[in-house]
């Protein structure tokens, strides 16, 4: 490697701009400046040093500022594209294609949407890999520029070369009378610590402050690893499901696990009950409690996914607002309801076309029909095809949209002692198709039940304590850096003259007041702030 040759004679990394032991100047960029470069002193930037291999180029790549800015643009960007329509977990349970509902309800924009894989954004591949990438180069700008200024931080001398301190933005000279003891212990009260060697005093506080930006990166670095678990199974769920009264359906996320709605419940308020400002909107009825008691299950080991024979009960419990059924980490929240809202069943009478005579009546439960319905000995219907929800014939085979059953119909067979082959017949609601002729019997619509659905989101999120811990190191990064200053003073006796330096990384005039009250106490020379040309106008002003 490398090495730059100080007057002093330390040797110092290729890259480096101020002297490791006595803090000269080591480039004639460096010497040109009015004030010195104090972010790295006495040590080298590796991205601004190297430039080789194909290494140094990926390193260099990740560690620019304008690369993390603009993955965190991108990031941002994609993020807020992912907001303009809602993401496909909450569009309704009760839409199975989810390209035809975001077409239906958003137009072409919305097919576009789903086309382009936006209504699924936090979790594609792409939207990954930049976050990773935001990761990446968050993480090699750390090393990068936090490994240098902890070697400068923790390599400090307390006797620097006076072409140093007169480089400090605050400086000040004057004759050697001060007592430098007496200025170590002025300091010591001011709460610096101190450090003493052969003429020269060193007093710095608040050094943690410099790593504030540091302890950010690593609190976001938490954070966006949580981000990225959400991925994974197991790590975070966030579904909804429409269980429908008196059914089993199985829960969405959590595999092996199956929920019953036993019952639903709707309680309103009445118009006692109501508020003044309820009556001025017009409101007659207000839902005072919604609840779904369901019994949660779950399959022995071993059962084959789907199957419900031999379901083992978790729970019972009565999911109210607030109130979720938890349960393995997961929480079943009460969030929608619909009454009457679906056909839940149908009943049909064998009916004779002629005499109008019926043989008897069947029920059909639309969620689970049974293939073959017995009324006697010698009359039964089967049921040889079931469209839940029909949505006309193509090449003359009865097709079905969805597996609710919003337009049911059947194919039915039916078996009389006058029709012991059977006769077929296609029914739907106010349609009925005889396609192989006309037929003796038919099935008449008697009636029909509607059930009761309640909306419930499952959630699971295990990334939430990472997010947290993430999230509160991120908040102390910020205060480190924002409410603490590190700040610095060298005094150094020097061929019978006194050279008084300070630097600090931010709020100069807190600074400043540091230095007054040391002058105070030890009569120091009052130091200048190199950067302000106001003294030097004042200065000619008096002069004229």
């Amino acid at each position: 490697m490398k090495m730059n040759m100080c007057e002093c004679g330390q040797q110092n990394p290729y890259g480096t701009h101020l002297c490791i032991q006595c803090g000269r100047p080591l480039t004639d960029e460096e010497k040109e400046k009015k004030v010195a470069d104090m972010r790295y002193e006495g040590s080298a930037v590796r991205s601004k040093t190297y430039n080789a291999s194909w290494i140094d180029k990926v390193w260099n790549f990740f560690s620019s500022v304008k690369v993390g800015v603009a993955l965190i643009v991108i990031t941002l960007v994609a993020a807020a594209i992912g907001t303009f329509l809602p993401q496909a977990f909450f569009i309704p349970a009760t839409e199975e294609n989810a390209g035809a509902y975001y077409e239906n309800v958003y137009g072409t924009f919305g097919k576009i949407y789903y086309a382009l894989g936006l209504t699924d954004l936090y979790t594609t591949w792409w939207f990954q890999v930049i976050v990773g990438l935001l990761g990446v180069s968050i993480i090699v700008a750390s090393l990068d520029r936090g490994i240098p200024l902890h070697k400068s931080l923790t390599n400090q001398r307390v006797k620097r070369h006076t072409s140093f301190l007169k480089r400090q933005r605050l400086f000040a000279q004057g004759s050697n009378d001060v007592d430098l003891q007496q200025a170590a212990n002025t300091l010591k009260q001011m709460k610096y610590n101190v450090r003493t060697e052969d003429g020269a005093v060193f007093a710095e506080k608040n050094r943690f402050a410099r790593y504030g930006a540091y302890v950010n990166h690593v609190g976001l670095i938490i954070f966006l690893a949580g981000v990225m678990l959400r991925v994974i199974p197991g790590m975070y769920v966030d579904d909804s499901m429409w269980a429908r009264e008196g059914q089993i359906t199985a829960v969405p996320g959590m595999d092996g696990y199956f929920l019953e709605n036993k019952e639903f419940i709707l309680e309103l308020h009445d118009e006692q009950e109501q508020t003044a400002a309820m009556a001025e909107q017009g409101v007659n009825t207000v839902a005072k409690n919604f609840q779904t008691n369901v019994v949660l299950y779950k399959q022995p080991e071993g059962a084959l996914p789907g199957n419900t024979s031999n379901l083992e009960v978790v729970q019972e419990y009565a999911i109210r607002v607030n109130h979720p059924l938890k349960e393995a980490g997961y929480a079943f929240y009460q969030m929608d309801y619909r009454l009457n809202d679906e056909l839940k069943t149908m009943t049909f009478a064998l009916t004779n076309k002629e005499t109008q005579q019926s043989l008897g009546e069947v029920t059909i439960d639309l969620y689970n029909p049974e293939t073959s319905y017995v009324i006697d000995e010698q009359t039964r219907i089967d049921i040889i095809g079931y469209y839940p929800h029909f949505t006309g014939f193509e090449e003359g085979e009865p097709q079905t949209g969805s597996r609710f059953p919003t337009n049911p119909a059947f194919l039915f067979k039916m078996f009389t002692p006058q029709t012991p082959e059977g006769e077929t017949s296609f029914v739907g609601i106010q349609q009925t198709v005889e396609p192989l002729g006309d037929n003796a019997y038919q099935m008449r619509f008697v009636s029909t039940e509607f059930t009761d659905i309640s909306g419930l989101t499952i959630r699971l999120d295990r990334t939430i304590p990472i997010l947290f811990v993430g999230a509160i190191i991120f908040l102390i990064g910020v205060a480190m850096g924002s409410y603490w200053q590190h700040r610095r003073i060298w005094l150094l006796v020097q061929d019978d003259t006194l050279y008084v330096a300070a630097h600090t990384n931010k709020n100069w005039f807190s600074m400043q007041k540091d230095m007054k009250r040391l002058e105070e106490a030890v009569q120091l020379p009052h130091v200048v702030d190199q950067l302000d040309e106001e003294p030097q106008q004042q200065k000619g002003d008096d002069a004229q």
